[in-house]
């Protein structure tokens, strides 16, 4: 007869009685009364100040002696205490762990899995509980039980009981539990437990039931074999069911399943193998399904809709049959939704998106007829820096070897004052690097006298004489070949901002520094040579001992650098 769980009161008095220190002499494997015992610590163990009373008064061992026996009530009761001693309890788990009882535990589970006997069941239950509340939030008792080979032991019972909810329900947590940890993928990358999960969620009526698989899915999903396993064992299907099945849904849980369902759904599309496969060349049926979620009138399926047309837009095949087949402007038409009182998320997504498209050369000026730049101006506006990040990083795709299109920006006064503006925001580093990389893009893809015009008397010239000292070396020499082509195309505007930000003593020190690329060492030479013409600039390069400097490159081993040196040494020798 089992004893119900004693209250608080009754678990105090064991406690101060001094029982709890006789009880490991009843736990003797031939004592007649050992199922008794350990059923009473199984339900004082259910109150958490008894727990660490249960360790002190060394029960563990005698319990973890128990386990060989072959009685299945003692191994049911003796799973129970030991599982309820552990829960939540750092003391109880380092003593199952110091007398090695997850091992014992562990093996039973898998010979009880070569024997699916009805009978089994519920110790498998308990036996999977107890190693649950083991490792529950531990790493390291997580990856003991990763080591001991489980998972594949627990997917085989998955796929055997699905039909025992309570069990079915243990080995759910469990995965949870050990997906966290990134050693568990390789693992559940071997077992067949994308169809097990997947079969499992297609029986599902319920909201908690689905609820528990999708927390497992999610964890495992980041790895991207398993990612491609879950997509071919029809995952995606089940999804696309859920999202236009809540789609419309005002409960709470519809909401819930739709953000899960949705969010997977884009995580399936991060891994490559399995983005491609689903996009089908553009024909698939999944690709048409998410790219109707974009018009969406729900907040979470356009995000949704949007990261997954950015995860498309993964290599320029892809991109270019997207652009073909009108995307842009479903993506448009969904940021003009969102100028006022925008969703900051569902903007930073679809500008992603947009940034994506816009890498192929091809797309560029298709993108720029269909009116791209103008709706991303819209945006110019946002206090948001990841928008604004997105906004710029867009707007430098879309110029990038567009002449007409950066000359139409470049002499946008909003546009170049907002630009001078965020290269100045200190807290956003990639604000800040992204506006220096456009306004460097506006001046070198359109070679045009009025971009510099509009770039000097917005006050950009002092950013890109910063930049040219950036420490990525892309930077700094897109940094060099603007303020090259602003000292070719209209030096005299630009002179005083030249002294005033020190560019020549910025070029002194590119040129002396042993870890300056050719290039830059290159475009430091012609942009010396550009500033000759200015009698404040010359005055500088001759105060400065440029010669010395480059006298030593003309040895340099780079042939363009050395015979670059050579030009550069006449021009300074010839003006001295």
């Amino acid at each position: 007869r089992h004893l119900s769980c004693p209250d608080t009161e009754t678990s105090m008095k064991i406690q101060e009685t001094g029982v709890l220190p006789l009880l490991p002499g009843l736990l003797q494997p031939q004592s007649s009364c050992s199922t008794r015992v350990a059923n009473i610590i199984a339900e004082v163990a259910k109150n958490e100040f008894m727990r660490s009373p249960c360790v002190e008064a060394g029960l563990i061992p005698p319990l973890i002696q128990l386990l060989s026996s072959t009685d299945q009530e003692i191994l049911l009761q003796t799973g129970r205490a030991l599982g309820n001693i552990c829960y939540d309890s750092h003391e109880g788990r380092n003593a199952v762990d110091l007398a090695g009882g997850a091992q014992i535990v562990a093996e039973h589970i898998k010979s009880l899995s070569q024997n699916p006997e009805p009978g089994n069941e519920k110790l498998l239950t308990v036996f999977c509980g107890m190693l649950m509340n083991y490792s529950s939030d531990n790493d390291s008792l997580q990856a003991q039980l990763i080591n001991m080979d489980i998972i594949p032991t627990l997917v085989k019972l998955l796929g055997i009981h699905s039909h025992n909810t309570a069990l079915t329900e243990m080995c759910l947590i469990a995965f949870g539990n050990l997906a966290e940890l990134e050693s568990s993928k390789e693992q559940f990358a071997s077992t067949n437990i994308a169809e097990e999960l997947v079969r499992l969620f297609q029986k599902q009526t319920e909201h908690e039931k689905k609820e528990m698989i999708f927390e497992v899915l999610a964890p495992l999903a980041e790895n991207d074999v398993i990612k491609l396993q879950l997509v071919e064992a029809g995952l995606v299907e089940c999804l696309l069911d859920v999202v236009a099945k809540t789609v419309d849904g005002e409960r709470e849980e519809d909401v819930t399943q739709l953000k899960t369902a949705s969010d997977l759904m884009v995580l399936l599309l991060l891994g490559d193998e399995s983005m491609q496969k689903l996009f089908e060349g553009g024909k698939g049926s999944v690709f048409q399904r998410v790219l109707s979620w974009i018009p969406s009138h729900n907040h979470q399926l356009q995000l949704a809709g949007a990261l997954a047309i950015a995860n498309f837009a993964r290599n320029d095949g892809n991109c270019i049959h997207m652009v073909d087949t009108g995307i842009v402007q479903k993506l448009l038409e969904l940021l003009d939704r969102h100028v006022e009182e925008g969703n900051v998320t569902v903007q930073h997504a679809a500008l992603s998106a947009l940034r994506n498209l816009a890498i192929p050369v091809v797309n560029k000026s298709k993108m720029l007829s269909a009116g791209v730049a103008d709706v991303v101006l819209k945006f110019l506006q946002s206090e948001m820096p990841p928008v604004q990040f997105k906004l710029l990083g867009t707007l430098r795709m879309l110029i990038d070897t567009q002449a007409e299109a950066a000359e139409q920006l470049g002499t946008n006064g909003k546009l170049v004052e907002r630009l001078v503006e965020w290269c100045e925001a200190k807290d956003h580093a990639g604000v800040m690097g992204e506006s220096n990389r456009l306004l460097s893009a506006l001046i070198r893809h359109s070679k045009s006298k009025e971009v510099v015009r509009t770039v000097i008397q917005g006050g950009g010239v002092k950013h890109l004489v910063t930049m040219a000292t950036s420490e990525h070396m892309i930077m700094q020499n897109e940094a060099l070949v603007a303020l090259g082509l602003i000292a070719g195309l209209d030096l005299v505007s630009a002179e005083k901002d030249f002294v005033g930000a020190n560019l020549v003593s910025v070029l002194h020190k590119l040129l002396s520094d042993e870890k300056s690329a050719p290039e830059i060492k290159y475009n430091s030479m012609i942009l010396i040579c550009a500033v000759m013409g200015s009698e404040p600039l010359h005055k500088e390069v001759q105060s400065l001992a440029f010669i010395d400097v480059v006298s030593k490159l003309r040895a340099h081993d780079n042939k363009t650098v050395s015979h670059q040196a050579s030009l550069t040494e006449q021009r300074l020798t010839a003006q001295s």
